[in-house]
C-alpha cells in the first residue's frame, strides 16, 4: 500500500485508511506530547463549549495539519483538535481528544474522510467516543434544546464506511452501559432512533414521516457512519442529539441552518455542562 502524508492520502484507492489513522495519532502524539488518549469527543453543532469545561488544555492543533484531515466546511464546526488533560471524580486522570472539523457525508469528499476522526481516535489509543449532533425533532414535546440519548440508528445514507467483506454486529452499536451512565447523570434524558439522511438539504415532509414509520425519532446528516467505523475500530460508542428544531412537516416554521446555528448556541451552556459531567465519569 502506498501513502502521502498530505489530507489527500485518503482519496487513494490503494492507500489504507488505517495506515492514514496510524499517522494521524503518531502527529498528534508528537504534537500534544500525550502518547495516550482515552476517549475521544466529535462535537456537533451546540455541542462545541463542552470542550472548554472538561479540563485543562494541554495542545491544541489546527486540524488541517493532521494527516487525513481538511479544514471545516460548515459554519459552526471547530477547526482545532485539542488534547485535553482530565481528571475523574475518583481522582484519576485521563486524556480525551476533541476532534476537531468533522467532514460530512454531503461534502462529497468520500466516507474515509467521514470516519477518518473516529479511526484516528482508535489510532491514539482511546477506547470510547462520544458522538453528538444538532438534528431534527420527530416528538413535539422535545422542545429545540433537548439532548436525547441515541440507542440505535437508521443509515439511510445509502453507503458503509466499511469496505469489503468486512462484516461487524451492530446489535449494541450504542453501548448500553454508557448510556446509564449518562442517565447517572441526568435521570431525565430521553433516547430516541436517529436516522441519518445524507443532506445536505433538509429532510421533506415526507420523507421525515418515512422516517418515523422506520422507527426514527430524530434525523440529522451525520454520527451513523462514524458509529459504525468506531465500533468496528473497538470503540464503545456514546451517542447524544441535540434537538435543534422540529422536523419538516412537524415545525410550522422552515427550516434553516441559521436556526440550527441559534439553539445550538441558545442551549449551549447547559449542554455543554451535561456532556462534560458525563465525559468525566467515562
Amino acid at each position: 500500500m502506498t501513502t502521502t502524508h498530505d489530507s489527500d492520502a485518503l482519496d487513494d484507492p490503494t492507500t489504507d485508511p488505517f495506515v492514514v489513522a496510524r499517522e494521524a495519532a503518531a502527529h498528534i502524539a508528537a504534537t500534544s506530547g500525550i502518547e495516550h488518549h482515552d476517549l475521544a469527543l466529535v462535537l456537533g453543532s451546540g455541542w462545541g463549549a463542552a470542550a472548554d469545561l472538561l479540563g485543562e488544555t494541554v495542545a491544541e492543533i489546527p486540524t488541517h495539519e493532521i494527516p487525513g484531515f481538511s479544514r471545516p466546511a460548515v459554519a459552526g464546526h471547530g477547526s482545532t483538535t485539542r488534547s485535553i488533560r482530565v481528571e475523574r471524580p475518583d481522582g484519576q486522570v485521563r486524556h480525551a481528544l476533541v476532534l476537531g472539523s468533522r467532514t460530512h457525508l454531503y461534502e462529497g469528499r468520500g466516507v474515509r474522510r467521514v470516519v477518518h476522526g473516529v479511526r484516528t481516535a482508535a489510532a491514539a489509543g482511546c477506547e470510547t467516543v462520544i458522538l453528538t449532533n444538532g438534528c431534527g425533532g420527530l416528538h413535539p414535546s422535545w422542545k429545540a434544546g433537548t439532548p436525547v440519548l441515541i440507542r440505535d440508528h437508521v443509515n439511510l445514507t445509502a453507503t458503509s464506511p466499511l469496505e469489503g467483506a468486512t462484516f461487524v454486529d451492530l446489535t449494541d452499536l450504542y453501548t448500553p452501559r454508557l448510556r446509564e451512565l449518562a442517565r447517572s447523570v441526568d435521570d431525565t434524558l430521553a433516547e430516541g432512533v436517529y436516522a441519518q439522511f445524507p443532506g445536505p438539504h433538509y429532510e421533506t415532509p415526507a420523507e421525515v414521516r418515512m422516517a418515523g414509520f422506520l422507527g426514527a425519532d430524530l434525523v440529522g446528516m451525520s454520527t451513523t457512519l462514524e458509529a459504525i467505523a468506531a465500533r468496528h475500530a473497538g470503540l464503545d460508542v456514546l451517542g447524544i442529539s441535540l434537538v435543534t428544531n422540529l422536523a419538516a412537516g412537524i415545525s410550522v416554521t422552515p427550516l434553516s441552518h441559521a436556526e440550527v446555528i441559534e439553539a445550538g448556541q441558545a442551549a449551549g451552556p447547559r449542554i455543554s455542562a451535561l456532556l462534560a459531567s458525563i465525559a468525566r465519569l467515562v
